[in-house]
């Protein structure tokens, strides 16, 4: 269920990991910038030299989602990793994810083989290997740094400071397909729907609401094509719409909770904690709730939850429908620039 040749093996020695720090936040911090300085310890001087930047280098804010034909990228390939290489990778790749956020992660790594199965002669080339660990810095236990793993429909971003892990920002995950019609290539992944919880969450919320609260929530009949705030940094703060959480009863107010839930619990413990805290300290009645589209499954829709600090989007338009984008943003904090910003003002004070 990994992402490399043999990897089921690793796949469970890096949730044994997990399940090992999931319960000590400290101890995953810790553990982050271990496995960054094993990883690194690993490879060779020409390897690092391909996926190792300053941490002010301009590449560290250079991301996007889309196939690596549509937009080159920088950092180290797993496809030239040796084993022992990209065991290491995946273990600092779990270090920043749940144990769910990790089988997520490997489970939209390995559509791109159904991609290769239904788009033989497609435009693009669909490769499980073409993902890339990219190193900021030099990571250690006081020291500010950060990484990336990026490539199609993947792009996770952390940022570390003084040793401690900012709120992760960007995180994109997609999925396409959305879901796995045709499994006639690929008969194993038949029915497989990576990112349902995403869709079904919205929809359980939207599908509570009033014919009144529908008026409000619903922004459109017509879902826009991809997620408005697209790779744009620094990012522009939408204009909230659709419906206030304070306009929702409590088990609504559950609902919307569990949906954001849906992107916070694919992060580690440490970091999902660090996000709802953020959250919790805020005005949660002021956190906002739209919908563009029909409602009923299957059809083009959208949904967008903003808050004071943060953006969710999602997006299921393309190949019918059954295509998924999403992302968590963070207006402030995208790529840790407050955070790393403040630190640096303390050292120079």
């Amino acid at each position: 269920m990994g992402f490399t040749r043999s990897a089921g093996k690793e796949v469970s020695l890096v949730l044994l990991l997990l399940g090992l720090l999931s319960s000590n936040n400290s101890m995953a911090e810790e553990a982050m910038s271990e496995a960054a300085s094993d990883y690194l310890s690993g490879l060779s001087r020409e390897l690092r030299d391909q996926g190792m930047f300053s941490l002010t280098d301009d590449e560290r804010l250079n991301w996007h989602f889309v196939p690596t034909e549509m937009f080159p990228r920088s950092g180290l390939l797993l496809k030239d990793m040796n084993p022992r290489q990209r065991e290491l990778a995946q273990a600092l790749l779990a270090s920043g994810l749940s144990d769910r956020g990790y089988m997520t992660v490997t489970a939209i790594i390995q559509l791109e083989r159904v991609l290769n199965a239904l788009e033989p002669d497609g435009p693009f080339v669909r490769d499980f290997e073409n993902y890339r660990m990219s190193i900021f810095g030099e990571p250690g236990a006081d020291e500010s740094w950060g990484w990336r793993f990026e490539g199609h429909h993947l792009s996770l971003h952390f940022t570390i400071a003084e040793g401690e892990v900012t709120v992760s920002s960007p995180t994109f995950m997609g999925s396409n397909p959305a879901e796995v019609r045709d499994g006639a290539q690929t008969p194993e992944q038949q029915g497989r729907r990576v990112l349902a919880l995403r869709e079904d969450r919205a929809r359980a919320l939207v599908t509570a609401l009033s014919d009144l609260q529908k008026t409000l929530a619903i922004s459109s009949d017509a879902a826009p094509r991809d997620i408005v705030s697209g790779a744009n940094f620094p990012i522009d703060p939408l204009t909230p719409i659709g419906i206030r959480a304070a306009e929702l009863n409590d088990s609504q107010q559950q609902l919307l909770r569990d949906l954001i839930n849906s992107y916070t619990d694919t992060m580690s413990a440490a970091i999902a904690a660090k996000r709802w805290a953020v959250i919790d300290g805020q005005n949660f009645g002021e956190v906002y709730f739209s919908w563009a589209g029909p409602v009923e499954r299957g059809e083009p829709h959208y949904y967008r939850v903003q808050g004071e600090s943060f953006l969710i989007e999602y997006d299921n338009v393309q190949n019918g429908a059954n295509h998924v984008h999403s992302v968590w943003r963070d207006f402030e904090n995208d790529f840790g620039v407050d955070t790393l910003r403040e630190h640096y003002a303390a050292q120079a004070h």
